[in-house]
């Protein structure tokens, strides 16, 4: 369109309005002038500078499938979709053997060398309970670590940190409110990892039966993990009379703790963390058949159980691990998927205001959120009082195949 010179009879209307409109975006600050985008360390207009650690080596290097997930579905982003908002997602890995003192130097060099944003998605309880206090007091978001530990459910000593996983709280108070209403005489043996992951969980599964846990839990064996084999814990167990075992541990011990059950020709009810109640990476090794019977809390659906092969969630997801990171399993990669889900959506929020006190705002305002892959009624919900991000699963019992509920969506409300 040519040209075309303001006639002096129009400028002054024109320039009043002009006046006016300025009067107003300077005094709002909004109109239709676009604000200014606003930057914490490690973002920019191109780049989202995150960091995290995980056991890419050591006794827990199974886990870090989860770290894996995340950096190809950061990935998939920057490919496909140019990133979040226009920028792309710049995720520093890097490991920490599982070890507490080498998780905090490594984290200490993200946040001080590599000036990430925020911490996201840290693999491990004992990883993220080590470096709270360290980040809090740098005020660095801490957002979405792959534990479920109650001790960072804490807003008032953790202002800057939420967690992404079934909360060790609500999951262990589900396990006993199952056992009181359906096996109230029950003779429970246990297994915990001795640390605060295992801990973690067995501690809240004690104290929801009160004054009937002596009672109740006739044994509680505790392991290290370092420990090459579970098999004579599992045989101790049996020598006290249990009926039901309650196994608070990692993949790895859980396979071997239902297979040591199935070889002693013992049949107790088992029940496994979600976390191991893996079809791929447990049941297989332990032996379906040995597996028949194990129960655990679910709330997404199982990507290796039959019933959901033509589930929409399930085929999107099944796509994406066969495209970006098509060496693991389907079953065990579902939990990174996941957490990498939730911190595009908490980044995406952010739209450009990228700076740490706004990241941690839209990281505990997350209300009705339905994730991919989650069960019917499950959704997240994060607020600045309530850092556990969802409080319902159904119980669900293994068939050899696939899992059958055996209660409605059950839910643990906060304690008092």
């Amino acid at each position: 369109m040519p040209y075309s010179p303001v006639k002096s009879s129009c400028l002054l209307p024109y320039l009043t309005r002009t006046v006016a409109t300025a009067a107003l975006v300077a005094l709002f600050g909004v109109g239709t002038v676009r604000a200014e985008p606003k930057y914490g360390p490690g973002a920019s207009d191109k780049e989202i500078k995150l960091g995290q650690t995980a056991p890419y080596s050591g006794p827990a290097s199974i886990f870090s499938i989860n770290a894996k997930v995340e950096l190809a579905y950061f990935k998939m982003l920057n490919e496909t979709q140019g990133g979040i908002n226009g920028r792309r997602i710049n995720l520093i890995s890097l490991d920490d053997s599982y070890s507490p003192p080498k998780t905090v130097e490594q984290t200490r060099k993200l946040v001080e060398d590599d000036e990430v944003l925020a911490i996201v998605g840290m693999v491990g309880t004992l990883a993220n309970v080590s470096v709270a206090k360290y980040l809090n007091s740098k005020k660095v978001p801490q957002i979405l670590g792959t534990t479920g530990t109650d001790k960072l459910n804490d807003p008032k000593a953790y202002p800057w940190t939420t967690t992404f996983l079934s909360s060790q709280d609500v999951e262990g108070r589900m396990y006993a409110r199952y056992i009181l209403d359906q096996m109230p005489k029950a003779r429970i043996g246990v297994l915990y990892q001795n640390d605060d992951y295992g801990k973690g969980y067995y501690n809240p599964f004690k104290s929801e039966f009160g004054e009937r846990a002596e009672q109740m839990i006739v044994k509680a064996e505790p392991y290290e993990i370092s420990s090459p084999t579970v098999d004579s814990y599992i045989v101790s167990l049996k020598a006290a009379g249990a009926d039901l075992v309650y196994l608070a541990v990692t993949p790895k011990f859980a396979a071997q703790a239902i297979r040591k059950i199935y070889e002693l020709a013992w049949h107790p009810t088992v029940i496994t963390l979600t976390s191991t109640a893996s079809i791929s990476s447990v049941f297989q090794p332990a032996g379906l058949e040995a597996s028949k019977g194990v129960l655990t809390a679910l709330w997404r659906k199982d990507v290796d159980d039959p019933k959901w092969s033509d589930d929409p969630d399930v085929v999107e997801y099944r796509a994406f691990i066969r495209q970006w990171v098509p060496e693991f399993s389907l079953n065990d990669s579902t939990q990174g998927y996941q957490t990498a889900v939730i911190i595009a959506e908490v980044l995406k929020r952010c739209g450009d205001n990228l700076t740490r006190e706004n990241l941690m705002m839209e990281a505990t305002n997350i209300k009705g959120l339905r994730l991919p892959l989650n069960l019917t009624g499950v959704t997240i919900n994060v607020s600045p009082e309530d850092r556990i991000p969802w409080r319902s699963a159904h119980m669900a019992k293994f068939d050899g195949t696939g899992w059958q509920f055996v209660t409605d969506l059950m839910t643990i409300p906060p304690r008092p």
